[in-house]
């Protein structure tokens, strides 16, 4: 006789059956999706991330580009000279004064597939959007989406919702110019809480005038339009005047402009058949080399590259026959030739600069005496701040071995083949209880934590050697890993994490002037964030509503009815992990920090940091949300329930 087996080997192997029973793979596991089911299934492989609007690269922004895209190309290729942009109340509205999609056509070309006329070369011959996709999918992940088109006196008008035709006029007479009109609203159940930054619209905006110079765009009520294209594009971004006039240089499908500023590091600006390509490319990169490449030669010099480039604040705009980018988003261009079969970027770069830039220094023999006189100071810097650099290294090194201020995670920006990468986020925050909290409850794959200790330095005015010699500074630049390239930054995402006081909001101006004074672009390429917790929790004992202003505190209340429990949050530290799970997770409330077009990164540290203290100290408290929510509690408090101590259970 056999061996007796146990019991639980049975239910085991009950089990196991059962799994396999389910998991059978046969033709009824076969499925077949249409176009607007893989869409709204897989959203990210037609627009990137979803997010809320906080971050310059969401999905709305997206949706806003692609329909105006299409706009740009008839721009282009010669046909209409306006577009009329519009959003209000969440809705987006887009008109162009072109050709008009074919009228027969207006259908499909929103809802079909691979479907539009940007196939035949002769018609869209260095066109953005060549497969077809990015309207359909701005369809699919609308819950409202409308498209008319007019051409010579007929119109011709469809409706959608999530992809779905909901009507289809037949085609009508009218009076209204050609062009295309589309109009759609974001699907709040895909796009949650979104909405719109007017800062990164308008930036969207300027950059389609810079590259289109004779397209006026209208947003909103304003006019937008270019004369010197990327040459207006550094006049209106730089920070402080130039060393130099702007070297604006011209070719065929080819045009780029820069100069040296007075701020740290490298500033580009580069794009590829109108689109903003902000992660760079092919064609970034060869202007790197090519411009180090000439300077060199031109002065028979063998100055390092990094000397040569430092400060430098350029843009560079190249078409490209057939362009192959990174993803659909088109943020990184791919594309190793200027056309299939064609001279290689790199050549097509290095030849242009070549001729137009050696002609413009042998002409311009001042501006090549301050381009050299710059080189050279960045030289000495670089050198006395060698020594300083190895030592701080190897303090860096130590102090991450002993004091622990750096949880990391597992994912990093530079993962280039990790889907996760863009999640990557280093949250700075000041005080053991609030890091403790925040590290008990992040998401330990994108997610790090470094702990400051105190108030950081006020580093205003003072010179790069201090980012070596402050430990705390030498240490956020360690773990950023941003000494060398921003290239090499290791999170998308730097959040400061400051207590809603006035001490917090004084460590985030610290923090805030250290990126500026030394990093800006980190700032500029939106990696800097502020995050906004809960000022108010308001429970009952079937509901619990965490509340970001006095507004919401009022509307939780009105809807908890009578007696609920009120807590306010007077720091990170008191609230529990089993809480800050909420706030740094799906539904984080990410405040993005912007420049404007017309801010002056010399001028707002100076207001911040400089010597008006009392200036400073009234906008610290007229900014604190939390003051302003004590002062109005106060005078509510005899008519509100009663705040109870705090209570960190969730």
């Amino acid at each position: 006789m056999g061996r007796e087996l146990p019991f639980h080997y049975f239910c085991k192997h009950v089990k196991l059956c059962e799994l396999m029973a389910e998991n059978q793979y046969t033709e009824d596991n076969i499925r077949s999706l249409d176009w607007k089911e893989h869409i709204r299934l897989r959203p990210g492989m037609y627009i990137g991330k979803l997010g809320d609007g906080s971050a310059v690269d969401d999905g709305i922004y997206i949706l806003v580009k692609e329909v105006t895209d299409n706009c740009i190309d008839e721009f282009v290729m010669g046909n209409g000279k306006k577009i009329v942009l519009k959003i209000k109340d969440g809705m987006v509205s887009v008109r162009d004064y072109g050709r008009g999609i074919p009228l027969g056509k207006v259908v499909e070309v929103v809802s079909k597939m691979n479907t539009g006329g940007k196939y035949d070369s002769k018609a869209f011959k260095k066109s953005v959007g060549l497969n077809g996709v990015g309207t359909k999918a701005v369809n699919a992940l609308s819950s409202h989406f409308m498209v008319y088109s007019v051409r010579d006196g007929e119109k011709k008008q469809a409706s959608f919702s999530r992809g779905e035709l909901v009507e289809d006029l037949p085609v009508s007479k009218t009076d209204e110019p050609n062009g295309t009109y589309v109009e759609f609203t974001p699907d709040e159940t895909v796009f949650k809480k979104f909405s719109f930054k007017i800062p990164y619209l308008e930036k969207m905006i300027w950059n389609y005038c810079y590259l289109n110079r004779g397209l006026t765009i209208h947003f909103n009520g304003n006019r937008y339009m270019s004369k010197d294209g990327l040459k207006d594009l550094l006049e209106n971004n730089m920070d402080g005047d130039p060393l130099y006039p702007i070297i604006h240089l011209e070719g065929e499908d080819i045009e780029v402009a820069f100069t040296h500023g007075k701020t740290y590091g490298e500033d580009y600006y580069s794009f590829v058949n109108g689109q903003h390509t902000t992660q760079g490319g092919t064609h970034q990169s060869a202007f790197r080399e090519s411009v180090a490449k000439i300077i060199r030669d031109f002065y028979n010099k063998n100055y390092e590259a990094t000397d040569i480039r430092q400060s430098i604040v350029a843009a560079v705009s190249v078409k490209v026959i057939e362009p192959v980018f990174e993803s659909q988003t088109k943020t990184k261009l791919g594309s190793l030739e200027i056309e299939p079969g064609g001279k290689s970027m790199r050549a097509f770069v290095n030849d242009f600069l070549k001729e137009k830039l050696d002609n413009y220094l042998h002409r311009n023999p001042n501006v090549a005496e301050t381009i050299e006189k710059k080189i050279k100071q960045s030289e000495k810097e670089r050198k006395e701040l060698s020594g300083i650099r190895k030592l701080a290294r190897e303090r860096a090194k130590k102090s991450n071995l002993h004091n622990k201020k750096l949880r990391d995670c597992r994912v990093h920006l530079t993962d280039l083949k990790n889907e996760r990468r863009e999640e990557t986020t280093l949250f700075i925050t000041e005080g053991d209880s609030a890091s403790g909290s925040i590290t008990k409850s992040r998401d330990v794959n994108t997610q790090a934590v470094f702990s400051l200790r105190g108030k950081p330095l006020n580093s205003f005015g003072l010179t790069k050697k201090v980012v070596y010699e402050n430990e705390e500074f030498n240490l956020i630049q360690a773990a950023l890993d941003i000494e060398d390239e921003m290239d090499n930054l290791r999170y998308n995402k730097i959040v400061i994490a400051t207590d809603a006081d006035v001490d917090g909001m004084h460590i985030r101006l610290l923090l805030l002037t250290f990126f500026l004074q030394f990093f800006p672009d980190l700032v500029k390429r939106n990696h800097v964030y502020v995050l906004q917790t809960p000022l108010f929790r308001v429970r009952n004992k079937k509901e619990t509503i965490y509340c970001y202003s006095e507004a919401e505190r009022r509307n939780a209340l009105s809807k908890l009815g009578r007696n609920p429990e009120i807590t306010r949050f007077k720091g990170l530290g008191e609230i529990s992990p089993d809480e800050f799970k909420y706030f740094i997770g799906e539904d984080m409330r990410l405040e993005p920090v912007l420049l404007s077009k017309d801010a002056s990164i010399n001028s707002i540290l100076s207001y911040f940091m400089g010597k008006n203290t009392q200036e400073r100290q009234d906008f610290i408290i007229d900014n604190l949300r939390v003051e302003k929510d004590i002062e109005e509690n106060a005078a509510s408090e005899s008519e509100e329930p009663k705040e109870e101590p705090l209570d960190n259970a969730s």
